[in-house]
């Protein structure tokens, strides 16, 4: 069934859970290790062939239910004038951070159409030949935020909590700002032709419950709200969001993904019914022996138990030293684990 995934993203019944992974292309397939060693990951992102080609892998590879752009969270980033460099071992590096008002100022507005055609080509170039569907995606003004203002990644995210509360009104200028630049780069992939999107707020999880409430969620909601007009399902995904899933759930998304840091069950029960959900095996589990993963799949899925609306994921990126015919193996553990699926 070449829909199953975006059936369950709209909650209706399916054959089998569908199933894909984030960073499903990435270190631990060999062919892409391939293309990294001769090519620059900004390199083969701006590249809509090879970037069409990366995207395709895990499919062919791995029989997962939908595939996920190829491309870079920072890339609106730069278009939008800052520097921004990917380091081996180290993460990415933006410069000049964003710490003071007038800093918000030198950010351009985005024109995707023009800024990003490199994106919108390799989008083209996937739905000619891609037997699943497409998942474009973007990051959430918060975590984008964080990156402009940490000046890359970071563990305790302290210039980012000081300037939310020491720059309010400064704030509130850059996420609106991001806000508006994300909501059109999705729109236009979306009539590029990708039939999901995910918005990754990856790092929420930093924040406490009454900040993201107060000074993020409003921007994400406005953001979602946004994506309506495209008809196509959006995910909203965050980590260590367990302690405000309800502010997080109520922000948008016709599909929630959690880590695994909560039950899925639970986590379902706190976000509703009447959103899907995605997730949540720990990424680490699959470096374990096939017998100890897929303990911990068949718990999830017992989770969910055959509700319509689940699609199987981790919990996060899969890890680079992951084995993959491990991948290969859950997609077949998740697609024969049909007991308890309703509506076939």
């Amino acid at each position: 069934m070449k829909d199953r995934f975006l059936r369950a993203c709209w909650r209706e019944p399916v054959d089998r859970t569908p199933v894909w992974f984030m960073r499903q292309a990435g270190r631990s397939s060999a062919a892409y290790r391939e293309l990294r060693a001769r090519h620059g990951m900004l390199e083969l992102a701006r590249d809509p062939k090879l970037a069409a080609e990366i995207t395709m892998q895990p499919v062919h590879e791995l029989g997962v239910d939908a595939a996920i752009l190829f491309s870079d969270l920072l890339l609106p980033l730069e278009a939008m004038g800052a520097s921004v460099a990917l380091e081996e071992g180290t993460g990415p590096r933006l410069s000049p951070p964003v710490r003071k008002g007038e800093d918000v100022a030198r950010l351009r507005a985005l024109d995707p159409e023009k800024d990003l055609a490199f994106v919108l080509e390799t989008i083209r170039r996937v739905r000619e030949k891609a037997e699943v569907p497409l998942i474009g995606f973007g990051g959430a003004p918060f975590t984008l935020a964080s990156y402009l203002i940490e000046g890359g990644g970071s563990r305790d995210f302290l210039e980012t909590k000081r300037f939310l509360h020491a720059e309010p009104d400064a704030w509130d200028r850059l996420m609106a700002r991001l806000t508006e630049a994300l909501g059109a780069f999705l729109r236009a992939q979306a009539d590029a032709g990708a039939q999901a999107l995910q918005v990754f707020d990856s790092w929420a999880g930093a924040l406490s419950p009454l900040d993201y409430a107060a000074r993020v969620a409003p921007w994400s909601r406005k953001l979602l709200r946004s994506l309506e007009e495209t008809d196509v399902p959006v995910i909203h995904f965050g980590t260590n969001t367990a302690g405000f899933l309800e502010s997080f759930r109520s922000a948008g998304g016709d599909v929630v993904g959690v880590d695994w840091r909560v039950p899925l069950d639970e986590a379902w029960h706190r976000i509703g019914e009447d959103r899907g959900i995605q997730g949540n095996l720990d990424p680490a589990a699959l470096l374990d022996p096939p017998e100890a993963w897929r303990a911990a799949a068949a718990d999830v899925l017992r989770r969910a138990d055959g509700r319509p609306g689940h699609i199987f994921n981790l919990g996060h990126g899969v890890l680079p030293q992951t084995p993959r015919e491990s991948l290969q193996l859950l997609v077949q553990f998740v697609h024969e684990h049909q007991e308890g699926v309703r509506g076939t």
